[in-house]
């Protein structure tokens, strides 16, 4: 096998293995650890060697996000690297949207030097090395990770980054963590060699049980009312045309629940919008599909009747401590296999179900029809509201973005009144409920297709969490221009309707003022991005939104600088 020889220290070792295995960016928050690696990258720029990307992220929960952002996009997994134990802890509500989301994270920090007088180069030089040592560094993340490891030399440093990488990459995916001892990335890395291409690879993916899709097509086959529920189909591109074709060869229904990709395009016949809740009691076989919660127990359930099948690489979640929807059929396979063997063997059953499946199709129109008559409705009544509307800020969008434009979803923005009709055209990633997670996705996003006009949208809360000024400074230094969209209705609305739901006769509701639920005074966000030269609007009139819009594309394309516009809205 072909092989390549590094002199050098393992810190130059680390970035041409990791350059060689595909990784293109090394996100960073820099601290005492990155010592040899700022020195290897330093080397490798001055010898034009090949090396990861390094970009400087001030805040590592943006640097996350952007690894996850850019992998979306990519298929590649991204290096993250924090400092020791507080960039860690700083970095843990992005790790856990990574997990949660099944996104392959490199992500790596280091760890406090542990030799304090033994002459080792990268040993403890400073105060700060003592009160930031901890016994075991990775337990901090360990629920949350597939895989964790402390690199002890360089004679296993191949590897460990293939390990990491494969691990990561393997279904169900997710994010691993490396840590990395400052006397070991300096120390010399003796002529090691490495195998390139790796001879290490991730494992295939999981493909469907025959029996078990004949099993599922057969319940299908038999109801009258069939429906599916998804959230994260379409994380895999290519797996919406083939979500499309099933839905249409058999006039199933589909309703995105809380959705994080474009699974379907919103325009297809079978697309019956975001909310099943309606459709559970009618539906007599639902078919789950990359979904966590397709209901609410409790507050929505489906016909105690009604034949139930999880469909996913993880059907049952088994990472969740307790999830007991009900399933008469749970399916292991990647939806690339698994959703094109159901199509198959439902179109054997066709011709016997024939009738049925036309009747339902007609049916499914005329409630499609009525579905999106309310909709517009609720644009009508939003054209002249103030402050204004979430549904016709939403449709405003819709009105400029076009159909390439990628919208990253942190926000009130309203399925029901914007159009996709691509896939990877919209994310909604937060799976854990780490906030803050929407600027760093679409700056990663950005890099990964800076052809492309990437919209972020995130409430005041979230644009808060997302630390704003390191995510505009990253965004002016790297050259990667994007539009922001603040829906700035001065409250926590997650938390206010919540309140209400638990308590909807309560104090809190009559107050009509919840504690802890409102910003006073109201920000000025727009001011945010001139820090970091960028154009910012501030928009109160309704009739202005759609110009405001257009005003900062303008910007982007023209001046190449990032627009962002705070859009005083109202709350729920």
């Amino acid at each position: 096998m072909p092989e390549k020889t590094i002199e050098g220290t393992v810190a130059d070792a680390y970035l041409a293995i990791l350059a060689d295995r595909g990784v293109d960016y090394l996100f960073a928050n820099a601290g005492t650890d990155f010592a040899p690696l700022i020195e290897a990258f330093s080397k490798a720029e001055a010898e034009g060697l090949k090396a990861p990307k390094p970009v400087t992220v001030p805040h590592e929960n943006v640097a996350v996000s952007m690894a996850m952002g850019y992998y979306l996009k990519t298929g590649k997994p991204q290096l993250v690297m924090v400092h020791v134990n507080v960039g860690t802890a700083n970095a843990v509500c992005g790790v856990m949207n990574a997990w949660r989301g099944n996104i392959p994270v490199l992500f790596s920090a280091g760890r406090t030097p542990f030799t304090e007088d033994g002459g080792l180069m990268g040993e403890r030089s400073g105060e700060i090395h003592w009160p930031q040592e901890m016994r075991d560094q990775g337990a901090m993340v360990r629920e949350f990770v597939k895989w964790d490891y402390q690199l002890p030399n360089g004679e296993v440093l191949e590897n460990a980054v293939d390990r990491a990488i494969n691990i990561a990459t393997s279904e169900p995916k997710g994010p691993i963590y490396l840590t990395l001892p400052r006397e070991v990335l300096a120390a010399s890395a003796k002529g090691l060699t490495f195998q390139s291409p790796s001879r290490h690879v991730a494992a295939s993916a999981p493909f469907p049980d025959t029996r078990a899709i004949d099993q599922a097509a057969e319940m299908i086959a038999r109801a009258e009312n069939p429906l599916i529920i998804t959230s994260s189909a379409g994380r895999d591109e290519a797996d919406m045309a083939k979500l499309a074709a099933l839905a249409e060869a058999f006039a199933i229904p589909v309703s995105q629940r809380k959705p994080r990709y474009v699974a379907l395009p919103t325009d297809h016949p079978m697309h019956m919008g975001f909310s099943p809740d309606a459709l559970l009691k009618t539906s007599d076989c639902i078919v789950v599909i990359e979904c966590d919660v397709p209901w609410i127990p409790g507050k929505r359930a489906p016909n105690p009747d009604a034949k139930i099948i999880h469909l996913g690489v993880d059907p049952l979640f088994q990472q969740y401590p307790m999830r007991s929807f009900n399933a008469d059929l749970a399916v292991t396979g990647v939806l690339g296999a698994t959703l094109p063997a159901l199509t198959e063997a439902l179109l054997s059953r066709l011709s016997g179900a024939r009738e049925r499946v036309e009747a339902r199709r007609a049916r499914i129109a005329v409630e499609r029809a009525a579905m999106r008559e309310g909709w517009l409705a609720a644009i009508a009544r939003g054209r002249d509201m103030t402050p204004l509307s979430p549904a016709w800020i939403t449709h405003c969008i819709d009105q400029v973005k076009g159909e390439d434009a990628i919208l990253i979803k942190e926000s009130p923005v309203t399925f029901e009144h914007i159009r996709f009709t691509k896939p990877g055209t919209m994310y909604s990633i937060g799976a854990a409920g780490g906030l803050g997670w929407g600027l760093g996705t679409a700056l990663g996003v950005k890099a990964a297709a800076p052809d492309k006009l990437v919209i972020c949208t995130c409430g005041d809360g979230a644009y808060m969490f997302g630390n704003p000024i390191p995510a505009h400074y990253v965004s002016a230094a790297e050259n990667l221009p994007m539009l922001t969209v603040v829906f700035n209705n001065q409250m926590w609305g997650a938390v206010k309707r919540n309140t209400r739901e638990v308590y909807p006769d309560g104090y809190a509701a009559k107050s009509n003022r919840e504690p802890l639920t409102y910003f006073d005074p109201q920000l000025n966000f727009s001011k945010a991005v001139e820090v970091a030269g960028g154009y910012g609007e501030t928009v109160e009139d309704p009739a202005e939104m759609a110009k405001a819009l257009e005003r900062a594309i303008k910007v982007i394309d023209g001046e190449k600088r990032q627009a962002l516009l705070n859009v005083i809205c109202r709350g729920p």
